[in-house]
């Protein structure tokens, strides 16, 4: 399976995000959790993408792209805005009140705890995220 959307930098675009992992899930016999799950971590990072990567009023590209070979989903987030690698951030201190916690680092903290592996890489001009999750056994 293969599967790519292709959006524009607007919460607008968000619906199309979620319907996009719903296929996904669908397709894939995933069972609700484990979607549940996925959309969260796509949306915690397009929304990044969205609000982070490029200057206020400027429209653009961000794409998506979804691969499984049925063991291992994996998604490959993509986009021309500025450089920036989420991996590099520290995720949010759990221990600490969340009213006393820094703001940023629950999403990837998130991301980081759901899915098996996540890299980062800029490659001609690119940002990269490449997260994948292990499927097999995570079937209704």
């Amino acid at each position: 399976m293969r599967k790519e959307l292709v959006l524009k930098n607007q919460m607008s675009e968000m619906e199309r995000v979620n319907q996009f992992v719903e296929e996904i899930g669908e397709e894939l016999g995933l069972d609700m959790e484990l979607q549940m799950n996925l959309n969260l971590v796509m949306e915690e990072m397009v929304v990044n993408v969205i609000s982070y990567a490029y200057p206020e009023g400027k429209t653009a590209e961000i794409e998506l792209l979804a691969e499984s070979d049925g063991k291992e989903l994996t998604f490959v987030l993509s986009d021309r805005g500025k450089e920036f690698d989420p991996t590099m951030k520290e995720s949010a201190d759990m221990d600490v009140n969340p009213a006393e916690r820094d703001l940023g680092g629950m999403g990837i903290f998130i991301v980081k705890n759901i899915m098996n592996e996540v890299t980062y890489q800029r490659l001609e001009g690119k940002n990269l995220l490449t997260m994948k999750k292990d499927i097999q056994g995570e079937k209704d």
